[in-house]
Order: C-alpha cells, then sequence, then structure tokens
C-alpha cells in the first residue's frame, strides 16, 4: 500500500539577512530609545512608590514614537515594501500594489535589567508583520510562533520530541542575529521569550495591509 502525501494549509516565515543597516539604524535609533525611556520615568516612579523598592526599568519593553515619517529608516521601508508585496502574491493573494501600506513601524528595547517580554499577540487587520533585529544575541529574548490553526490546538497531543519541528509542533522559535530580517502574515500569534538583561536586545517591528 502506496501512502501519498499532500501538504495544506502551511504558514510561511521568511528571513533576509541584511546587515548593513545594523550599524546606521542603531545609531539613530539611540535617540527614540531615549526619548521612550524618559516617558517610561514616570511609571517607573509610581511603581517604586507603591513597591516601595527600587527596580527601576525592570520588566519593561521601551516604545518609541512611529518610525514611518523618519527619514532615516525610508531605505529599510522600501525593501520592507517591496519585499511584503512579494511574499504576498507568492503566497497566492491578487491585490494592486498600491493599495499595500504600511500600518506602523517602530523601535523597542526591552529592559537591561531583565524580565522583558512580550506575551502571545497577533496584529488584526493586518497582512504582514515583522521584525528586524537591531541587538539581539545568543543570551537575548528570541521570537517564537504559535500555530494559527485553533481546531488543532483545541486538540493538541503531547509531542514526542519538542526539540523537532514536526507536524505536531505547537510551537516554534527563531533565534535572530543582528540584521535578520523577518517576516510573516499577520495572522500568525508570536511573543518573545522573557529577556535576562544579559546582553542589549532592541528590534524594528512593523505591520503592513492592504486595503
Amino acid at each position: 500500500m502506496e501512502l501519498n502525501y499532500h501538504g495544506y494549509f502551511t504558514t510561511p516565515i521568511y528571513d533576509v539577512y541584511l546587515p548593513n543597516f545594523v550599524k546606521p539604524l542603531n545609531k539613530v535609533s539611540d535617540k527614540y530609545i531615549k526619548l521612550a525611556q524618559n516617558k517610561n520615568k514616570v511609571f517607573i516612579k509610581e511603581r517604586e512608590k507603591t513597591f516601595k523598592k527600587k527596580v527601576g526599568d525592570m520588566n519593561l519593553v521601551h516604545h518609541s514614537e512611529s518610525l514611518l515619517d523618519k527619514a532615516e529608516f525610508q531605505d529599510l521601508k522600501k525593501i520592507i515594501f517591496n519585499t511584503s508585496n512579494t511574499i504576498l502574491k507568492q503566497m497566492g493573494y491578487h491585490f494592486d500594489i498600491k493599495n499595500l501600506i504600511y500600518t506602523d513601524m517602530w523601535v523597542q528595547e526591552f529592559s537591561r535589567r531583565g524580565v522583558g517580554c512580550h506575551e502571545k499577540h497577533l496584529h488584526a487587520h493586518c497582512h504582514i508583520s515583522g521584525f528586524y533585529f537591531l541587538k539581539c544575541s545568543e543570551k537575548t529574548s528570541f521570537p517564537y510562533f504559535q500555530d494559527p490553526r485553533p481546531g488543532k490546538n483545541m486538540s493538541q497531543l503531547l509531542e514526542h520530541n519538542k526539540n523537532n519541528i514536526t507536524f505536531a509542533s505547537d510551537q516554534v522559535n527563531y533565534k535572530p542575529k543582528p540584521g535578520t530580517l523577518l517576516l510573516f502574515p499577520s495572522y500568525l500569534e508570536h511573543a518573545f521569550s522573557s529577556d535576562c538583561g544579559a546582553d542589549p536586545f532592541r528590534f524594528i517591528h512593523f505591520n503592513l495591509k492592504v486595503f
């Protein structure tokens, strides 16, 4: 008996290595991260008052303002835009490129005091999401992705070996390096593991949609 295999309903994650942007975008991002850190000072002060203990920015993630209109990020934006257009068409979608737009882009950095993380979430009303990593290492946080099929998750069995990526896997993670650009469908739920603060962890997050 010959058992035939047909793979359907797969979810792609794309990556490309773009190291040339790391140094200049880290430099320009410093001021936006500094502004974000300053905005968090009020929250930190109130939290320490409540805790009656100096904890600084532990467990916080410093989010910048929108980068969409910042001239220094336009070259990266063009690459992401063109790549997103290619990805959506490779996936089989039909649309006019003039209807593909950015919804947001920002840079963020996890606290150097540790415990920074992101819970699982997705970006509604978007079609492509992604990250460009500016600072990371083997010691920092990393993104992981949840199987997006609720029917499978509802009846999930124990995996034989979680270290292997198989049809049974309900999560996968990705260990980036500075210069890694990741793109994926926005319906894919994602999160970031808890960071220990051993090394700086900074990345640009973005979303695009077709309207």
